[in-house]
């Protein structure tokens, strides 16, 4: 168990959900960050006496300074200030729960300075998994992840040989709000429906994630990256009631699933607590009253995103990037009622062939295809109207 966090993306569905899971366990908040909404920032301060914190908007930030004097907290600025948070010099594990490619450096920074890494920021492995996965072994840090999914697959691998004989991870989705929607159907979804997940409360761009399927085709690329397997053998797998996490087969077809309610502080506790197992703030599954547990199959050829994710990861290097860089954008113009919700989709598709990407790469690289990429998103919508 970690005795001390330093967390990055406190005031986002996941930040506060970890605070919770600190609460209950005395884990020392360290440092906290945030982008630009202050006033949920402030309550966390009051609550849990962060030595340090950084707030990367900088309007923000300037306009908080006196503030954070009142409250003794060290201030920090924007990417640079959200930089030295991650590498502060003190004993804690950093838990990532910013959103999009904004989190990379972060986790880079965070491993290079020796820490372990709780990872909720999966556009860290999507965007730069090599980058990552080569500084993991190379300073000798944990990641751990925090994604409900690969929280499961990691709890189902924990016997030691375990991974010898892993054959195949079947790693689980809910569907979102739109499972079984033909084209025509989603041709004609509202930002509102989108917003609704049927199981999960989550923040507005992974919310939009899960409708389009995106969500899964960014968790195909970090399980391809943090278990070692190719993308062939995962297989995905739609599963209504969010209680099965994940499962791993083994190479004598055997399968271990990993259950639970669909509460993501369980992952979280998993994750800061690791590798013991502690009361938890979430609740009991109650199995008496379960009414069935349903399995299915994604339709890619109706939900694009997750089509586009697939072929991405297959074709390695900078591709998973460049969708993702996409996708960002895309879903950026869809909450601001630009587009429609089956833009999205058809726009991160033609990503995947829009560019000839290499297999090696930079951090550089890196921003500069996720840049080439959202900048292909505009042109493609310009070319449109």
């Amino acid at each position: 168990m970690y005795n001390n966090i330093i967390l990055l993306g406190s005031t986002g569905s996941i930040g506060r959900q970890t605070l919770d899971v600190c609460k209950m366990h005395g884990i020392n908040v360290v440092a906290l960050s945030a982008n630009s909404r202050t006033r949920i920032l402030e309550e966390q301060i009051k609550e849990f006496h962060p030595k340090y914190i950084c707030i990367t908007d900088m309007d923000a930030a300037t306009a908080f300074e006196g503030k954070a004097a009142a409250y003794g907290c060290v201030l920090y600025k924007g990417k640079e200030g959200l930089v030295k948070l991650a590498t502060l010099d003190t004993d804690a594990v950093v838990l990532n729960a910013i959103v999009g490619i904004a989190g990379l450096e972060a986790t880079l920074n965070s491993i290079k300075s020796g820490k372990d890494v709780a990872l909720a920021n999966k556009e860290s492995l999507v965007t730069g998994g090599k980058l990552v996965t080569d500084a993991v072994k190379k300073y000798g840090v944990k990641l751990l992840p925090v994604d409900s999914e690969h929280s499961a697959i990691f709890q189902c691998l924990q016997d030691k040989d375990s991974a010898k004989s892993l054959k195949k991870i079947i790693l689980t989705a809910s569907g979102g709000p739109f499972y079984g929607y033909t084209k025509e159907q989603l041709e004609t979804v509202t930002k509102a429906q989108a917003l609704k997940h049927p199981n999960w409360s989550m923040g507005a761009k992974i919310t939009i994630d899960s409708a389009t399927l995106m969500n899964k085709g960014l968790e195909l690329i970090e399980a391809v990256w943090l278990f070692g397997l190719k993308a062939e053998d995962i297989k995905i797998v739609v599963h209504r009631q969010s209680i099965v996490h994940s499962a791993v087969q083994f190479a004598d077809n055997s399968v271990i699933a990993q259950m639970g309610v669909p509460d993501m502080r369980i992952p979280i506790q998993y994750a800061l607590t690791y590798p013991d197992r502690l009361e938890s703030p979430a609740e009991e599954l109650d199995f008496w009253n379960m009414s069935a547990l349903t399995f299915g199959e994604a339709d890619t050829d109706t939900f694009l995103c997750l089509k586009a994710a697939t072929e991405a990861i297959n074709k390695g290097g900078l591709y998973p990037c460049a969708v993702n860089g996409a996708n960002e954008r895309a879903v950026e113009l869809f909450l601001k009622d630009k587009i429609k919700f089956t833009d999205i989709g058809r726009a991160v598709y033609k990503t995947v062939s829009a560019f000839d990407l290499p297999s090696d790469y930079t951090v550089e690289d890196v921003y500069k295809t996720d840049k080439m990429a959202r900048e292909f998103v505009d042109s493609y919508f310009a070319d449109e109207a």
